[in-house]
């Protein structure tokens, strides 16, 4: 029992007051997450919108939320964290209702924009919020937390919304925007603006107009490294987001119902809920091109296997295994983005790895749905776990200069200028002496 409560105080002691507000409303707004969980079903059952529709509609989803990162990210810098965050949970509240009283297909589309564009704008300003009140020696240990309360409210939200959808699809709309809303109450009461003022805007002295935001986006796009470390992530969330799209109509087609869907995949949120605050002292100290490279293969392995899925506990077993994938790519995947990401351009940093998400929503449920339909349902499977294996080589490969990247924006008054070059990869053998903290993505679970 003392080892117990030693291990508890371990993992969440000492981390701000800021932080557990911004856990809390975490929390809350996941619990309701319904809508994406069965969007899918929604649109083919309730709507009776054929597959294609239902993929467009899906991919328009994604179409929003990567104008919505991009923003999003500019307004985190320009205009604050939580102006940006306040008024994307607002508006993704609004989306939501509005969303399910549309009927006809072009409403619906349009609403599924609008939706995703506030619903994914909240997330630069999340993440840099985060970063600003957690200290980095504590950050792996705040990003595990924050993808824990995620994934036991989606847990909770996918069982939940089996049931609800028995009595109607609406009531989904409705508890999610009003999630929404409670989580946009507690941080307008409870969290304060964690923006540091820089030299250029502290003591009222306005920030430059023009230049900095050219020179913002000329940074980025030089950035090879931190753009590498995104098309990786990009090529993951393909695979990942497979499992909001098609796997809920692969499962269809074997004839089990959305309430079996809604079960099977709260196995994913119950796995992590169960073990992921282990995870960060499991990986403490390994190398993250490693963690990130099993992580690929393990999550490729889960989906390539659900070509061969037949049943419920099959369907199940397979969600576990990429589950455990998840879970070791989440902390890695995040911590790094918040050490390569500058702190005063950490908004936008944000919001370019956000829109690898965003593009990944807005293709995934398109490249899935013509891969299923023209080359059949294996062949789409087994398509995941080849891309699995590429990206744990490509990590593998690029997981040195990803080092020593985070390591020249550690040192005190490193200046940020664009990385025009990059040095070629060491050997493995150089990439074993590098061993820091795991790092986390800003969530798997793409909507607020």
């Amino acid at each position: 029992m003392r080892t117990v409560r030693g291990w508890f105080r371990e993992t969440t002691g000492g981390l701000p007051r800021t932080f557990w507000y911004l856990w809390t409303g975490t929390l809350i707004n996941r619990l309701g997450s319904f809508v994406l969980v069965f969007l899918a079903i929604y649109l083919t059952q309730a709507r009776h919108f054929s597959a294609a529709q239902a993929g467009l509609v899906m991919g328009l989803w994604g179409v929003g939320g990567a104008v919505g990162t991009t923003v999003g990210g500019t307004l985190v810098d320009r205009w604050g964290r939580r102006p940006t965050l306040l008024t994307a949970h607002l508006g993704a509240a609004t989306m939501m209702l509005t969303l399910g009283f549309a009927r006809p297909l072009w409403a619906v589309a349009v609403g599924a924009l609008l939706l995703g564009t506030f619903a994914e704008a909240a997330r630069p300003a999340f993440g840099a919020m985060m970063i600003d009140v957690v200290p980095e020696r504590d950050r792996l240990r705040a990003f595990s937390l924050n993808y824990w309360a995620i994934n036991l409210g989606f847990a909770c939200a996918a069982v939940l919304a089996g049931l609800a959808a028995e009595a109607g699809y609406l009531l989904l709309f409705v508890v999610d925007a009003a999630t929404t809303l409670v989580t946009a109450l507690i941080i307008f009461v409870k969290v304060g603006e964690t923006r540091r003022p820089t030299a250029g805007t502290a003591k009222g002295v306005p920030a430059p107009a023009g230049p900095p935001r050219v020179g913002a986006l000329r940074t980025i796009a030089a950035d090879r490294v931190f753009l590498g470390f995104v098309v990786l992530n990009l090529f993951g969330a393909l695979v990942f987001l497979q499992h909001l799209s098609m796997l809920p109509i692969a499962m269809g087609d074997a004839g089990l119902s959305p309430a079996t869907y809604g079960s099977v995949i709260a196995l994913n949120g119950v796995l992590i809920v169960v073990g992921q605050l282990f995870v960060p002292r499991l990986i403490r100290g390994r190398s993250r091109s490693h963690v990130l490279a099993l992580a690929s293969v393990v999550m490729g392995v889960g989906f390539g296997l659900t070509a061969f899925a037949d049943a419920a506990w099959f369907f199940g077993l397979t969600v576990l295994i990429w589950t455990l994938g998840e879970m070791l790519n989440s902390p890695s995947n995040a911590t790094l983005i918040a050490e390569l990401s500058p702190a005063e351009l950490r908004g936008r940093y944000q919001g370019v790895f956000s829109l690898s998400w965003q593009v990944a929503g807005a293709v995934a449920p398109l490249l899935g749905g013509l891969v299923r339909e023209h080359a059949g349902n294996a062949t789409l499977w087994l398509g995941c776990a080849g891309i699995g294996a590429a990206t744990a080589l490509a990590h593998l490969l690029s997981g040195p200069a990803r080092e020593r990247r985070a390591a020249r924006l550690r040192r005190p008054g490193t200046p940020v200028v664009p990385v025009t070059a990059v040095a070629p990869p060491a050997p493995p053998s150089a990439e074993a002496g590098v061993r820091s903290a795991p790092a986390e993505p800003v969530t798997a679970r793409t909507p607020a």
